[in-house]
């Protein structure tokens, strides 16, 4: 797999994560913006391909099996070392808000059980994310 191909199905996750509630918050939309910008995983990866990635995971969703194939897409791309930074990737953009809805826990929970993530670990990506958007 390319580089870009595992960047874009991470880019997917994230954008899934945001419309998951059917709002996309800009507090989502910037914090997906600055782990593409800080993460070593998007090293390389241009601001015009992150955009159109968008645009493309928009158009996805919007079709009959949207969901289905965002999650087909980061099962076929991304590998199996990457399947807890994709969750992680997913739990940052849902806690970005400080307001994590049904609908993104139902997002998360498919793609613990998509991603075959052991419970243990992902409560603590989830756990780490609290603690990184607690505020005072």
């Amino acid at each position: 797999m390319s580089d870009h191909t595992i960047q874009q199905a991470l880019v997917f996750v994230m954008v899934t994560m945001s419309a998951a509630d059917r709002t996309m918050t800009d507090h989502e939309l910037a914090k997906i913006g600055n782990i593409v910008n800080s993460l070593p995983v998007f090293k390389d990866y241009g601001q015009d391909t992150f955009m159109a990635d968008v645009k493309e995971c928009s158009t996805i969703l919007q079709g009959t099996n949207g969901l289905g194939d965002i999650i087909s897409n980061v099962m076929n791309k991304v590998p199996e070392a990457m399947h807890e930074t994709a969750y992680a990737l997913a739990v940052e953009v849902a806690a970005a808000d400080l307001n994590v809805e049904k609908e993104e826990l139902r997002l998360l929970q498919l793609l613990r059980d998509t991603l075959n993530l052991d419970r243990l670990n992902c409560a603590a990506i989830e756990r780490g994310a609290r603690a990184r958007h607690r505020t005072l």
